[in-house]
């Protein structure tokens, strides 16, 4: 979240900034309630203050300073109780203000995201049609859709074989190329509570929600492992004298599923299998280590010899936590197209610069180097998210007869049978 007296003290540019990014947000009616509540709580002070001055008075007798403390306490209480229902309706506006936006970050939506940098492998050019992925894993026995259906409904499936292997595979290499970049390897829970998910900017309820609600409980999936390990610090004075870097495994569960060619298969799943970076470090660090993010991610890519390209996105695309964010998106020969030239990009990482938003949000702070308390900034990145490295994979490594060439780095990950998959 921002801070309440930046927004107060940079009302417009606060409002253009939720109009880049294509919000609704009740931005006047949070600067009314947010003056109550100020003025209210400058009363509440007062009576304090009167009440700490009446106990000292001994001009005043016994019952007289009882009758006088017993008006000031009732009053108190009043404001106290409207404070906290105006806090409440604050609050309610507050949360949804979204982050500022880099000067860098183009303006508009996802369409005016900036193609600012391109992998190291070229995009393939095929003497055969390329199959998509479903078809390579079915033919492979590397997925089994049909199964995850009825057993779990659309969206769900099962990685079997080869492909099991190349999960394992996958993750470990993406985590041993981070942790040798100075990542503490982390295995996170699957679940987070209300607080940390809202803390984190996920908000767990509305019609904006993307995630699982367990009911009964104040407990939700994660959509990300980034909600636990920055859950991890939640009111703490944290000591970033050195980054603190943490390289997360988790299951990540998203309740949307969107329909059509694009998302077919594997592509877009409401159960999969995650390494996330996270970074929680000093604001003048920042920058830097958002850089860092994104060269590891790119690493990662390059040495799977999967063609990809960056964005810069656009304020528009951005989430309400991200300052600042960078795409890397892969070329997935059987995605999309046109007839005669098929393949399209399609997303396989992320990172952001969330600068103070989460830790204000989850009260994460250090001392800086006048022992005063600050509030810390994120960062968040994904090293690997297996299904959409698994799309580009496969497809990308395919031959004429319907095998795929396993990439080098991976090999040392996998028995040899595995190193040509059919």
């Amino acid at each position: 979240m921002l801070d309440r007296k930046f927004i107060l003290e940079n009302l417009e540019l606060v409002r253009a900034n939720i109009a880049g990014r294509g919000m609704n947000v009740e931005l006047d009616e949070y600067v009314k309630l947010e003056t109550a509540r100020k003025d209210l709580l400058q009363n509440v002070e007062s009576i304090r203050a009167e009440s700490n001055k009446l106990a000292k008075n001994n001009d005043l007798s016994i019952d007289e300073r009882r009758h006088k403390g017993a008006e000031l306490r009732g009053a108190e209480a009043a404001l106290v109780a409207d404070l906290a229902a105006l806090e409440g309706q604050v609050q309610d506006i507050y949360l949804t203000i979204p982050n500022m936006t880099a000067p860098e970050s183009p303006q508009g939506g996802e369409d005016a995201s900036a193609d600012i940098a391109r992998g190291v492998t070229p995009i393939r050019t095929f003497d055969f049609t390329p199959k998509d992925h479903i078809d390579l894993m079915e033919s492979l026995g590397m997925v089994n859709l049909a199964a995850g259906a009825k057993v779990s409904g659309s969206g769900f499936y099962y990685l079997t074989g080869a492909g099991a292997m190349l999960e394992l595979a996958l993750t470990r290499f993406a985590l041993d190329h981070v942790l040798a970049a100075g990542y503490t390897p982390v295995l996170t829970p699957d679940l987070a509570r209300d607080s940390l998910m809202q803390g984190a900017g996920f908000v767990p309820r509305g019609n904006e929600s993307n995630t699982y609600h367990v009911e009964g409980s104040d407990l939700n999936l994660i959509a990300t492992s980034e909600i636990t390990l920055v859950g991890i610090h939640a009111d703490e004075v944290v000591d970033v004298t050195t980054p603190i870097k943490y390289a997360g495994l988790s299951h990540c569960f998203r309740s949307e599923r969107a329909h059509g060619s694009l998302t077919r298969g594997i592509y877009r799943v409401h159960q999969f299998t995650k390494a996330e970076m996270v970074v929680i470090c000093k604001p003048e660090e920042s920058a830097a280590l958002h850089l860092e993010l994104r060269r590891l991610e790119q690493e990662i890519f390059d040495a799977l010899e999967i063609p990809y390209r960056v964005l810069e996105i656009a304020s528009g695309d951005l989430g309400a936590a991200a300052y600042r964010k960078f795409d890397l998106e892969a070329w997935m020969p059987g995605r999309g197209g046109t007839p005669g030239t098929p393949g399209s990009w399609g997303e396989i990482t992320s990172t952001s610069n969330c600068l103070d938003f989460q830790a204000r949000r989850l009260n994460i702070k250090y001392r800086d180097s006048a022992g005063k308390l600050q509030f810390a900034h994120t960062l968040n990145g994904t090293a690997l998210s297996v299904c959409r490295a698994l799309v580009a994979l496969v497809e990308n490594h395919q031959d004429a007869q319907g095998r795929v060439h396993v990439p080098k780095v991976l090999h040392p990950y996998l028995p040899r049978a595995y190193w040509v998959i059919g």
